[in-house]
């Protein structure tokens, strides 16, 4: 898959894509009946299949500094798209000069004369433009005026409720990954760079991997049956584990992460890439008054995730 950031300077084989164009944020079932209907058309126009989206997340660029909402980052969004095989991931740098087109800008700079695009496809509720001006029904005017295809997907729904990101955020604060992973399509996946802790789990009989979720929507704080997918390095390849999201509050207050054992696994995983799936949630953080104590709910965690992973 290629990654073009730069709607004005784009070479000409990456010109003349059916598109699907949005946030996707989490890739979610939604998104990839969205991406489905660009693949078909794409087909049958003998054109590469694209998706068109943005970095930053255009709410991060209008409110800088909020609490952290995304679902995934722009690298794992990249490697879930070229999983579903997305041929250009138009990943668009949006600045001041993207956020100021209007609608009409918009499609002729960026669709037409930017990157040639013969079909796009949206979601009923897409917006685009300065001040989100434009709609779908701006959208299939333009298309019709301009020499583009214009596609508008429905909204989906599981059990009368929209599939979106906020629903799928929702059901993670609550800590229910299995309801998330049903919108999502996938288990939902915290991707990222191991880095080095404190090294307390060592000490305690349970080494852990630690990664960041510094800009993440943050999961219920607790621990969960995981899978763990190493990505890179010499140990890479699948493997069964039980993960600690949260502050660690046995040792005072620290910034929110992930903290992974895996079971069965003997190696130096620092610096290299994973991806943790969330499968069940079995508990809330707790502060333990002593480690014994810790330890010994760490035993049994261990123990209900196996069990929880044997039956998945």
């Amino acid at each position: 898959m290629r990654i073009i950031r730069d709607f004005q300077f784009v070479e000409q084989k990456d010109r003349g894509a059916s598109v699907a164009i949005g946030n996707f944020d989490g890739v979610h079932r939604g998104h990839q009946f969205v991406i489905d209907i660009a693949r078909r058309e794409a087909t049958a126009l003998s054109a590469p299949l694209g998706v068109m989206t943005f970095e930053p997340h255009p709410r991060e660029y209008f409110a800088p500094g909020g609490d952290p909402f995304r679902l995934m980052n722009a690298e794992a969004r990249a490697n879930r798209l070229d999983w579903l095989g997305v041929e250009k991931l138009y990943e668009l740098t949006f600045n001041d000069t993207l956020s100021a087109l209007t609608p009409e800008d918009f499609a002729r700079r960026v669709i037409v004369d930017g990157l040639g695009l013969r079909h796009v496809v949206v979601g009923a509720d897409f917006h685009f433009g300065a001040k989100r001006a434009g709609n779908v029904d701006t959208l299939v005017a333009l298309g019709q005026e301009m020499g583009f295809g214009v596609t508008v997907a429905p909204l989906m729904h599981d059990d009368d409720v929209e599939i979106s990101s906020t629903a799928i955020r929702q059901a993670l604060s609550e800590g229910r990954p299995r309801d998330a992973a049903r919108m999502l399509g996938h288990w939902h996946r915290i991707d990222g760079t191991v880095v080095r802790g404190d090294q307390r789990g060592r000490d305690l009989g349970y080494p852990t991997i630690n990664m960041s979720i510094a800009g993440l929507h943050p999961p219920k704080f607790g621990v969960y049956a995981v899978k763990a997918d190493v990505l890179t390095g010499p140990h890479a390849g699948e493997y069964g584990g039980a993960a600690s999201i949260g502050v660690r509050p046995t040792f005072g207050e620290n910034l929110p992460n992930i903290e992974t054992f895996l079971f069965d696994f003997k190696g130096d995983l620092y610096g290299e890439h994973i991806s943790v799936a969330l499968v069940d949630y079995l508990r809330p953080e707790e502060r333990f008054d002593s480690l014994d104590a810790l330890i010994e709910q760490m035993d049994d965690d261990c123990a209900k995730a196996r069990a929880v992973l044997a039956a998945t």
